[in-house]
This record gives structure tokens, C-alpha cells and sequence, in this order.
């Protein structure tokens, strides 16, 4: 029956781990057997067994490192509004702090103390409208840009708040994904993005600007045509029912909802509004992109300057 409980079959051979087996030498020891005798049964070293018994108590030094690195994640995970998951909470770890971790060590970190990304949920498509005046598609999916100005993408997405919509306009450089310029409004209409143009216009330069955006009514009217050769833009549309050609306005706002909209509530609209207002902040000067060498859009922006 020892043999049994300490996990020795016969021919010595184990059947349980060592570890195991040390925690039933000292449950039986309590019992009156002697130790020496529970070890030589188990086949296990009475000097391995005190050995056990002392580091129990004590963590181990990869332990004191994994709960260093809890609390750097959880760090991260709260600073950072949830939205990373372990191979960008990797990133965040090695970038504010120096620590190299493998990615399969984060990864098992983070399930430990049940903390994942946030997940997105995809955006609804309600189909194109009428086209007034169709501008051909000349950023053509080339979504690099060389230089700031050279090419704004635009779009509008809906913000569902109190059995209502709310709308917001956003323009972004390609060049470091920077959102130069954002309107809210209770009207999906032309003066959205006029406004949110005149915006970008108060702190960019326009002239030579290639301007993408799908081909919702607002960008095909012809006042807003005529408002772009006023300001020497270029104009540049999506093909009819392409999301992907307008790929990067729409990566943004897929952000934008997760990461702000979806894991947190809006007792008013005033609160709502400064939400946007921070998260867009946030976005341009702390959001890190790998495609940005790991950098927030404005820090790529001042380093290349």
C-alpha cells in the first residue's frame, strides 16, 4: 500500500513525479513513518525531499521575474485602454522598460491573469448611394507616402448613442497615419465634411494634397468637387463598392470602436465627445504601430523631421 501511494511499482519504477512523491513522504510522515523509510520506498533522496521542503516557501527566481512581469503587463493592459494582445503587449514591455520577453512567455502570462485583447466587431455596410461627380481612383492602393501632405485619406462612420446616430468625419496622412483632422455631428450631410476639411485646412497645408475617399454623396456633390479645386487638392475615389481601396481610413475607425466605443459607456453626449477627443489624442501621440517602427504616428513624424 506504500508502495502504491508513493507512486514505486515494482523494479523500483516510478509512476508519479518527484514532486508527487514528496508531498506524500511528508503527508505519511505526520502518520509515524519515518521519512528515511517513505524515501527508500519511493526511491526518492531524503536530502532531495528537506531540500523540497525548504524552497517551497521560498519563490523561485523565475517566479520573482514572472510576477515582475505581471505587474508591468497589467500595467500595460490598463494604460494602454486593454486593446493589446500578448504580441504587442510583447512590444510595449521591451519599448517602456527594456525587458526581452518571448512572446510565448507573455502569451502565458497574460492567460494566467485572464487579461486578452479587446476584439473588434466588424462595421456594417449599407451600401453605396447615387454619385454626382465620380473622381477616378488615383491613390490606386498606394497607401505609402513619402512625405506629410502628400496624401489624406477621408471617411464617415456612425456612432450609435440613445436609439440615435452620430457621425464622425476623419481625414489621416498616410504618411506616419496621423489624424490631422475630426468633426463630430448629428447629420450624416455635405457640411460634415466640409467642416472636417476646413479643419485640416487650419493646420495643413492643402495645395497639391491628393484627397481619397469612397463615393458617398457628400464627396461626390459638386460642391465639394468645386470646394477642392478652390483649395488645389486632388481628388481621388474608391471604386463603387470597394471598402479595401479606402483600406486605411477604415483600419482606423475598426481601432477607434474597439478600443474606445465598445469597453466603455457614455452617460451623456458631452462624455462621449470627450472621449473621442482623447482617444484621437491618444491615438496620434501614445498608440504605437508597428508599421511605424513601433512608433505613435506624431513621434514617427518629429523623428523623420
Amino acid at each position: 500500500m506504500l508502495k502504491k501511494a508513493l507512486g514505486a511499482s515494482k523494479g523500483g519504477k516510478k509512476t508519479v513525479s518527484k514532486i508527487a512523491q514528496y508531498a506524500v513522504v511528508e503527508q505519511l510522515s505526520v502518520n509515524g513513518y519515518s521519512i528515511s523509510m517513505l524515501c527508500e520506498i519511493a526511491h526518492v533522496s531524503r536530502s532531495g525531499f528537506y531540500k523540497w521542503q525548504r524552497r517551497r516557501g521560498t519563490p523561485s527566481s523565475k517566479q520573482l521575474e514572472d510576477q515582475f512581469l505581471k505587474e508591468k503587463i497589467l500595467e500595460g493592459h490598463q494604460r494602454l485602454r486593454g486593446i493589446l494582445g500578448y504580441p504587442r503587449m510583447q512590444i510595449w514591455v521591451k519599448k517602456t522598460y527594456g525587458i526581452h520577453a518571448n512572446h510565448k512567455r507573455i502569451y502565458r502570462l497574460m492567460k494566467q491573469m485572464g487579461i486578452q485583447a479587446q476584439i473588434r466587431k466588424k462595421k456594417r455596410f449599407y451600401g453605396k448611394k447615387e454619385v454626382c461627380v465620380v473622381s477616378d481612383n488615383v491613390l490606386n492602393r498606394e497607401f505609402h507616402a513619402t512625405c506629410p501632405n502628400e496624401k489624406w485619406v477621408t471617411d464617415i462612420t456612425y456612432i450609435p448613442y440613445k436609439q440615435k446616430n452620430l457621425y464622425l468625419s476623419a481625414i489621416c496622412d498616410l504618411f506616419n497615419n496621423e489624424i490631422i483632422a475630426f468633426h463630430l455631428s448629428a447629420r450624416n450631410d455635405l457640411q460634415l465634411v466640409i467642416d472636417t476639411l476646413e479643419k485640416a485646412r487650419n493646420v495643413r497645408e492643402t495645395k497639391g494634397v491628393l484627397l481619397h475617399s469612397d463615393q458617398g454623396y457628400q464627396y461626390t456633390s459638386r460642391h465639394f468637387s468645386k470646394l477642392l479645386k478652390h483649395y488645389k487638392m486632388k481628388a481621388s475615389m474608391s471604386r463603387k463598392g470597394n471598402c479595401l481601396d479606402n483600406a486605411c481610413i477604415e483600419s482606423f475607425f475598426g481601432h477607434f470602436k474597439s478600443e474606445c466605443l465598445y469597453i466603455q459607456s457614455f452617460e451623456s453626449e458631452e462624455a462621449l465627445k470627450t472621449a473621442i477627443d482623447e482617444y484621437i489624442r491618444f491615438y496620434n501621440y501614445e498608440r504605437f504601430q508597428a508599421k511605424l517602427n513601433n512608433l505613435s504616428p506624431v513621434e514617427y513624424r518629429t523623428k523623420v523631421a
